[in-house]
């Protein structure tokens, strides 16, 4: 007998619908997996027969064949043991066959040995893609249905077993469906660090919240012990708050890497990922034989923080370039082209020199003009040209230390930062951009436009700094930034002016 279930796929944050066909017919016993399945499904074989076996049914002895279709399309995880059971049993007339519930309805979930279905990673994309496609009903793990009840307009149906799905298929069970579960919402959020524990370094927290504020990516100079992890670490306290649009998109790649929680399913906060410098550059932007989602992907609509930035390869953070530009990273293979997301703020920090104390008033570099020149070219002229605001962050003074004085709260500058994103938001809502950092060269000039006083200063600076035409157009992004906090509809002469001091520390470090 011929049966046929459904499922979804995912390539990438896409979801593909897949028909599950099982034939078993007479003839040598055989158990075969066709339709470009990964090992994963391959593997499902053996976890399938056990499972059903220790559910209480018995496996047939006959020639069974599994095709997963469309068969031009890969198919890896083992989120396609459920089905496959599924399909197996209805075959074997195991479970009663009920055509609008088939047809309507998807199954997704591992096996264990003793027929338990395990929680599978994805889940929120597989969902929204169920319900873009006019599905009803979707079958799968308990520990995933907290997770799935997000998306509204769908039965999710939470199974702890393959011989509860068996009871209920037969209509000797009633199972109690979720739906429509999105009252997760926890608010404003808390933070363990705070900007006001930060004593002086009031030039660095102006730079930072202009880089919330836009989305700008971000460099930190400095002398050890200077501060610049430790500011580093409390920009997710500034930054502005997402909306649902984002939390969603945000939650759907954690869904897919298996980093979200039963307890609370949805991503509220930005992402801040600060991977190791020995990272390798598979890791970080993705890649590999199956491909994975990097540090760049988990990063979207976050912060990305470099710490010690000389210290990574150079191959490494040369990859970086072209997710910085186009916001996104296409993995190509032989079967497929798989595209992330990866609309991050870079955040990097780096030392000088090798001992950390060229530039600094306090102590003096001990290193010679080769080796500054060997260290600080390690960042390449490309990759510097990308980062919007270079600031250098000086050793705080005694008075600055000791002092009493309550400094300005992150929440406080949030509110700033919020204000801003929310005048960008609604001036490119038809542009389907968040930030200013997005902007691209038609939008420049519908957006940024100066007066002659400002163009002239613009002018003088691009001769003297030797800028690029890609440092030209993000000092104007900064600039629009300045604008905003200013709450200036107008790029005025002060907002450019500090948007150009953003961009003069690369004359004086890299000089060499």
């Amino acid at each position: 007998m011929l049966s046929n279930v459904k499922s979804i796929t995912l390539l990438g944050l896409k979801g593909h619908l897949i028909s599950i066909q099982v034939d078993i017919s007479r003839g040598m016993p055989t158990f075969e997996i066709v339709g470009l399945p990964g090992t994963s499904i391959k593997e499902a074989k053996e976890r399938v027969k056990i499972a059903i076996k220790n559910a209480g049914i018995e496996f047939l002895s006959r020639k069974i064949v599994v095709n997963l279709s469309p068969a031009n399309i890969r198919k890896e995880g083992s989120s396609f043991d459920l089905p496959i059971a599924v399909g197996i049993l209805l075959a074997s007339e195991k479970v009663k066959y009920v055509k609008e519930l088939f047809n309507e309805s998807i199954f997704v979930g591992e096996l264990s040995l003793d027929g338990t279905i395990e929680k599978i990673n994805g889940i929120l994309p597989i969902c929204i893609e169920a319900k873009r496609l006019g599905i009803k009903n979707i079958f799968l793990p308990v520990q995933n249905a907290k997770e799935a009840s997000i998306v509204k307009g769908l039965n999710i149906i939470p199974i702890n077993n393959l011989k509860e799905i068996i009871d209920f298929l037969n209509g000797n069970l009633e199972i109690k469906f979720e739906n429509n579960n999105f009252n997760m919402l926890k608010g404003e959020p808390t933070y363990d660090v705070d900007f006001s524990e930060v004593k002086g370094q009031e030039n660095v927290k102006r730079a930072l919240e202009i880089a919330a504020a836009g989305g700008h990516n971000c460099l930190l100079i400095g002398s050890p012990g200077s501060g610049k992890t430790m500011l580093a670490k409390r920009i997710p306290t500034i930054l502005p708050d997402m909306n649902l649009e984002e939390i969603l998109e945000v939650t759907k790649i954690y869904s897919i890497v298996g980093l979200t929680s039963n307890e609370q399913p949805l991503i509220e906060t930005r992402p801040f990922r600060s991977p190791h410098h020995t990272i390798t550059s598979t890791s970080l932007v993705g890649g590999g034989k199956s491909p994975k989602l990097g540090e760049v992907s988990l990063a979207h609509l976050g912060v990305l923080f470099l710490d010690e930035l000389t210290e990574f390869n150079k191959n490494t953070l040369e990859v970086l370039r072209g997710p910085l530009e186009d916001r996104k990273i296409t993995i190509s293979r032989i079967n497929s082209a798989i595209s992330y997301p990866c609309n991050f703020m870079l955040i990097a920090s780096m030392n000088p020199c090798p001992c950390g104390y060229y530039g600094s008033k306090e102590k003096a570099c001990t290193c010679t003009e080769e080796q500054i020149r060997k260290y600080i070219n390690k960042i390449s002229g490309p990759m510097l040209d990308r980062i919007d605001i270079h600031i250098e962050v000086n050793s705080v003074n005694y008075d600055n230390l000791s002092s009493k004085v309550e400094t300005e709260k992150s929440i406080d500058i949030r509110k700033r930062v919020n204000t801003a994103r929310k005048k960008q938001l609604e001036r490119y809502k038809k542009y389907k951009i968040y930030s200013n950092s997005e902007l691209n060269s038609t939008q420049l000039e519908l957006f940024c436009k100066l007066d002659e006083k400002c163009k002239r200063i613009l002018e003088i600076a691009f001769e003297k700094l030797a800028l690029s035409s890609r440092a030209y157009s993000r000092i104007l992004k900064v600039a629009r930034t300045i604008a905003d906090l200013a709450n200036s509809d107008n790029i005025k002469q002060e907002h450019l002016a500090e948007a150009i001091q953003y961009r003069s520390l690369d004359r004086k470090y890299w000089k060499h």
